[in-house]
């Protein structure tokens, strides 16, 4: 059935940053979301001289590394090199990655903006603006991934050797704070050898399930609580977790490992537990792992968005004249041919956007891929599977 997925979009940035405020989302729901500043909005044609006009970006790109800003009321502020890996679920990221591949010296590039779930639509909407004008500014060079807390890329994943997700925006952090003045905090570690994900959940008993490990952190005194069915990775990733606050802390603080089976319920840990109900965690997973390629064109004089294939899908199906969105279920594929038009082009990530939220898997990984472009075998990877 063919379609055109219709949306309204603010035509500038200072429209978006003088009508809405910054609210902080106590619970977000992603099917509601609308990334007003992304793709048609924020438009392609940001000039170069514009993005030239971002303090932030002066020294962006000049040598193999990482680099990271957080949004901040519209503005694109750095993020301490000693924070890399920590993200607050109430704020969106920037993350640019800069290396060289093997026997070449050309700068290659891959700009990821990160929302955190609880982020305003003000702030992740800065950010994929930002991001746009980021990649306009290093001549079109960079590859573009957008990333949702939680739903991370591998690639995203690969670049920390930790990440660590925190409850609400960095304003909010402690890392000034002496420890006897920390307020408490519960961290959960999920996880295996390739990644175990370390985030700050509700201090309540109800947040404990047996299969992870949990470190519930009062300041002066760090409890490691092993469950049950707890694996080796998830400890160890603790233990190291549980060392480097204690380092920090300059040894004021003390520790204790407990087991789950012989922690008696009258423990100090579990007093510091409330009984408040566990935070609600929206899963939104596809009812179906059938791959949809959808095509976006203006060849008939006006924009169209329409469903091109299911199932099989194969390099035969895409066309360099046009835009496709390759959705795997797990993933999602922006792929934008050699001969598209300029309009295709710039409305390529907000048609992607707007087909997320209307999916029942909005928050997937992103990734923006010209035809023969680097990178290009991640794409073939996702067709072959």
């Amino acid at each position: 059935m063919h379609f055109i997925i219709k949306f309204k979009l603010c035509i500038s940035y200072y429209c978006i940053s003088n009508c809405i405020g910054l609210r902080k989302a106590k619970n977000y729901d992603w099917k509601d979301s609308n990334l007003a500043l992304f793709g048609s909005d924020v438009e392609k044609q940001v000039k170069k001289s514009a993005a030239e006009t971002e303090p932030a970006w002066k020294k962006t790109g000049k040598a193999p590394g990482l680099q990271i800003w957080r949004i901040v009321k519209f503005k694109v502020t750095e993020w301490p090199k000693e924070q890399y890996g920590q993200f607050y679920n109430g704020d969106s990221y920037i993350i640019l990655n800069t290396y060289k591949e093997k026997d070449s010296e050309q700068l290659l590039y891959d700009v990821h903006f990160w929302i955190g779930k609880e982020s305003t639509q003000d702030e992740y909407g800065t950010a994929a603006y930002k991001t746009v004008e980021l990649d306009t500014y290093l001549n079109d060079v960079p590859i573009q991934h957008r990333e949702v807390q939680d739903h991370e890329s591998d690639l995203f994943l690969s670049y920390f050797k930790k990440i660590t997700i925190l409850k609400g925006g960095a304003d909010s952090g402690f890392q000034h704070v002496k420890p006897e003045e920390y307020a408490p905090r519960l961290f959960h570690f999920s996880g295996d050898r390739k990644q175990v994900a370390v985030k700050e959940v509700a201090r309540s008993k109800s947040s404990l399930n047996p299969g992870d490990v949990f470190i519930l952190d009062l300041g002066l005194r760090i409890f490691q609580w092993n469950g049950r069915g707890s694996n080796k990775d998830e400890r160890f990733k603790a233990m190291q977790y549980l060392l480097d606050l204690k380092n920090e802390r300059l040894g004021k603080a003390q520790s204790e490992v407990l087991d789950e089976e012989s922690t008696d319920p009258a423990h100090e840990f579990y007093q510091n537990l409330n009984e408040e109900v566990q935070e609600e965690d929206n899963k939104y997973e596809a009812a179906d792992r059938i791959k949809e390629l959808y095509r976006l064109s203006d060849a008939t004089g006006s924009m169209t968005f329409k469903l091109e294939k299911k199932g099989q899908i194969t390099k035969r199906d895409f066309d360099s004249k046009d835009v496709f969105l390759f959705d795997t279920k797990s993933a999602l594929y922006v792929w934008i041919g050699l001969d598209t038009s300029k309009d295709e082009k710039k409305n390529a990530m907000a048609y992607a956007h707007q087909y997320l939220m209307q999916s029942d898997h909005p928050l997937v990984p992103v990734s923006c891929l010209q035809e023969g472009g680097r990178s290009f075998s991640q794409f073939e990877i996702a067709l072959a599977a």
